[in-house]
């Protein structure tokens, strides 16, 4: 029987395989925003040798690459594995807690937005500790508890569309969780025995088109995809016509959305 932890991993696991595309053509924009800050905290130069964990299709690795680092990447999935490939990155698959690296290999290991996909976050945290070097740097991005108005316009439209939420969602067992705040954040990493932590919050608008935005939902990307398509079509039909509604509050007059979202940026030294 598997454990609660188990249980969230497989529901991870089925939830993006074959979405990459779907992923790289609507919330990849989004998650790719911190990147910068994420690799500046890093302290990611020429020379640098950093692992990219969960490396989607790759955009925080390739990013890496052009500032000269030597990059290596994992993800769990084969396509995003394949997508980040077809970029030139040196990527395989593999899944947290249990990287195929020797202990302190790395200058660098950059997370962004992959501590939330993980059922074992704990585990997870003390593997990226044991590849890198002594005094080598973790980064990571994670959502935050306090929500940007954007990052609940689909969430309000399936509310508003009469879904129902299937009984399939990823749950992380209590016994694992922790506070999404800056605070919180960093009690984790402390707990898992790195030093120099420091946290905070991001804040931006993300731009997308009305079309962008209901597309990786259409196509089953993330929780909220899964909960789009799990509908009866009339229930999906009515969570569109509440989309297009809804959406009209964050129109920035050019023909896009302005979607304010919130994130933890965290980092700490092994």
């Amino acid at each position: 029987m598997r454990s609660p932890a188990e249980a969230f991993d497989a529901i991870e696991r089925t939830m993006w395989d074959g979405r990459a595309q779907a992923y790289a053509a609507s919330f990849a924009r989004l998650c790719a925003y911190p990147v910068g800050a994420l690799l500046d905290a890093a302290e990611v130069t020429a020379g640098t040798y950093v692992l990219d964990a969960g490396t989607g299709t790759g955009t925080a690795a390739m990013a890496a690459r052009r500032r000269g680092a030597r990059v290596r990447a994992v993800d769990a999935d084969a396509g995003m594995v394949a997508a980040a490939r077809a970029g030139g990155v040196d990527a395989r698959v593999a899944a947290l807690p249990e990287l195929p690296f020797a202990d302190g290999e790395f200058d660098a290991v950059v997370a962004n937005f992959v501590l939330n996909h993980v059922g074992r976050p704990r585990a997870a945290l003390a593997e990226l500790r044991r590849v890198l070097r002594p005094g080598g740097r973790l980064v990571l991005t994670l959502w935050s508890a306090r929500r940007g108005a954007g990052q609940d316009l689909l969430v309000r439209a399936c509310e508003a569309g009469g879904a129902v939420p299937p009984a399939g969602l990823p749950r992380r067992d209590p016994a694992e969780d922790f506070a999404r705040t800056p605070e919180g954040l960093a009690e984790l990493l402390e707990e898992a025995a790195f030093t120099a932590v420091e946290s905070t919050e991001l804040e931006w608008d993300h731009r997308a088109t009305v079309e962008e935005w209901w597309g990786g939902a259409a196509a089953g990307v993330a929780t909220i995809g899964l909960v789009v398509t799990s509908q009866e079509p009339e229930t999906v039909v009515r969570i569109r016509q509440e989309y297009e509604r809804l959406s009209g509050e964050f129109a920035d007059g050019g023909g896009r959305l302005a979607l304010p979202h919130v994130a933890l940026l965290a980092h700490a030294r092994a």
